[in-house]
């Protein structure tokens, strides 16, 4: 009945529609007094409902105006265009998000964490189209454009804490190669900001970007260190001081809804491990859904919640029986099983927010989350003595955590270049179809085997259809929007890109293109983010050559000042100067 309650949780809150959320709370407490289960699923659709349409009233559309005043910051400072951005919450409730473009500002800002105050100055902004929906989600109601901060304060005693542990750790991975930083923070505090396109493309194509994302895994290694001291308590002491231990570390790694996940799920365990009642993992997860979603209606909206939640469902439903019908060693059966239901259990939504699943998350999950799980152990202790020791003990104690992170990229790299594409929508229907199949023709009868192998050849078919795809890329031009298009003809590859290309788009179409490998790269305009582009198209892939118009200034590229004919495989490639950028013409056959 628990799992009934969260999906009626779940869909009041997507109807954002309801009564008075007094009303609804008055229903939940008429429907426990009477121990009615069904009526108890009615009220939490009412109150969630109702709780959603008021969060939905608070981002009524806002008045542009000047702003001046104090703000509390709620989330980390990350790179905007040419400056910062942050959410803040002004002293009348509303969170905006704060965009700091000015240069003497954006000094300030970067050094900014959540929990501070800030006295600033700017104006009030409806927020753009595009970015409403992600702003939506944050409860962020406009935009708010800073022009000074004139005054900045360290915020309360527990965000003092709470920055002073993050601050620690970050000090500490100084010790680590400056690739290796971001990585590291983002494997024990889920912060990214610091990971370079490049990176984030080769864990989301390897599947690995749970990795970065703080998941029960960090809760039970932070909850195993604080334990010699914990166990010493009382029971009931216990059990308070292990909530406030979960609570602090949600609030060190910024209560992203897969910390909130996490934390709610261990808060519910310890609670009734501590009361004597049993719960399964499956009724831990119901409950903790609930409970988060009546927080916050919001939450059934975010991507990462949302992911957070399917993966955690596919392991305890499907795992285990997949477990159990893997040979081989037991360890290795488990961690198969775990990765495949979990990537059964986000497959709906990484198809319906990425595009589709990469099948390559399955060799490269077992090979890296191991190392990952290390990391963690390894990362908080370690971590936070290497932050306050500094200088060569830190170098010392970060040497296996380098040498983790160094295996976990290398395994994210080398499994993202792996050809064996996406599971899309269709085959992924297909797959989750032949399945059902074969398993509900295994429990009927044995004369029902036809069927259980015409189900077991229709998903291997569909899982085997990406790879094939991949393996066999079309020729010809590919235009991957409107900042690239990528040419092979005759065993040749070419590249023509924007001098200020999104890398982040670019590296998904060419994965998904299967291109890796270019033989020249064309950048057709110059830009002050030409050189970054091609640093990491670099680090990326493999590229041969280089050639650019003048001014772009790219180290070790070829400058083409005068019309040029390039012969790449089978193709000539006619680079003609205009306007301060390259006209690409690109026709099969050699030069006339």
């Amino acid at each position: 009945m628990t799992i009934v309650v969260a999906v009626a949780t779940v869909l009041g809150a997507l109807t954002e529609r309801g009564p008075s959320p007094w009303l609804g709370g008055t229903f939940v407490v008429l429907a426990f007094a009477v121990h009615r289960p069904w009526l108890l699923a009615l009220a939490s659709f009412v109150l969630a409902g109702g709780l959603g349409a008021r969060a939905a009233a608070g981002l009524a559309p806002i008045t542009p105006a000047p702003f001046a005043g104090t703000v509390t910051v709620l989330s980390d400072p990350e790179t905007f265009g040419g400056g910062v951005r942050f959410d803040v919450r002004t002293d009348d409730g509303r969170h905006l998000e704060a965009r700091v473009l000015a240069d003497a500002a954006v000094a300030v800002a970067r050094e900014r964490a959540a929990g501070e105050r800030l006295t600033l100055a700017g104006r009030v902004q409806r927020a753009p189209p595009a970015s409403a929906p992600w702003l939506r989600v944050r409860h962020v109601a406009g935009v708010l454009a800073v022009d000074t901060i004139s005054g900045a304060s360290a915020g309360g005693v527990i965000a003092r804490a709470a920055n002073a542990v993050r601050a620690t750790l970050t000090s500490g991975a100084s010790a680590l190669r400056v690739d290796q930083r971001p990585l590291f923070l983002g494997f024990v505090l889920g912060d990214t900001r610091g990971e370079t396109a490049d990176v984030t493309d080769d864990y989301r194509a390897a599947g690995l970007t749970h990795l970065l994302a703080v998941s029960g895994e960090n809760v039970a290694f932070v909850l195993a260190l604080a334990g010699p001291v914990l166990r010493r308590l009382p029971l009931r002491s216990r059990l308070v001081a292990t909530l406030a231990v979960i609570a602090f570390f949600a609030l060190v790694t910024r209560f992203e809804p897969s910390v909130l996940r996490a934390s709610a799920m261990a808060a519910l365990a310890v609670t009734a491990a501590t009361l004597g009642r049993e719960a399964s993992r499956l009724r831990l997860l119901a409950l903790a859904v609930a409970l988060l979603v009546l927080v916050d209606p919001f939450l059934v909206r975010s991507v990462g919640f949302q992911l957070s939640v399917g993966a955690s469902l596919g392991i305890v439903l499907v795992a285990p029986a997949i477990a159990d019908r893997l040979p081989g060693p037991r360890a290795i059966a488990d961690a198969l099983a775990v990765t495949v239901a979990a990537q059964v259990g986000v497959a709906p939504m990484s198809i319906a927010a990425f595009g589709g699943v990469p099948l390559a998350s399955v060799p490269a999950n077992l090979l890296a989350a191991p190392a990952a799980a290390a990391v963690m152990v390894w990362g908080v202790g370690a971590g936070l003595v290497a932050g306050v020791a500094g200088g060569p003990t830190a170098t010392l104690l970060h040497q296996p955590t380098s040498l983790l992170i160094g295996w976990i990229s290398a395994v994210a790299h080398g499994c993202a270049a792996l050809p064996l594409g996406e599971l899309d929508g269709r085959n992924a229907t297909i797959a989750a179809v032949g399945a059902v199949v074969a398993v509900v023709a295994t429990r009927v009868a044995p004369w029902a085997r036809p069927v259980r192998w015409c189900g077991v050849a229709a998903a291997v078919a569909a899982v085997a259809s990406p790879v094939a795809a991949t393996a066999a890329p079309p020729s010809g031009p590919v235009v991957l929007g409107r900042d690239a298009t990528v040419w092979r003809s005759g065993g040749g590859t070419v590249l023509e890109v924007d001098g200020g290309a999104s890398t982040a788009a670019l590296f998904t179409s060419l994965r998904r293109a299967g291109v890796r490998s270019f033989d020249v790269v064309v950048v057709r305009s110059s830009s002050s983010r030409a050189a970054d582009v091609v640093a990491a198209l670099q680090r990326w892939g493999r590229v041969t050559a280089v050639v650019v118009p003048v001014g772009a200034g790219v180290p070790g590229a070829t400058v083409v000042a005068e019309p040029t004919d390039l012969a790449v495989g089978d193709m000539t490639v006619a680079l003609v100067p205009s306007g301060g950028g390259l006209v690409v013409d690109i026709a099969r056959g050699p030069p006339v």
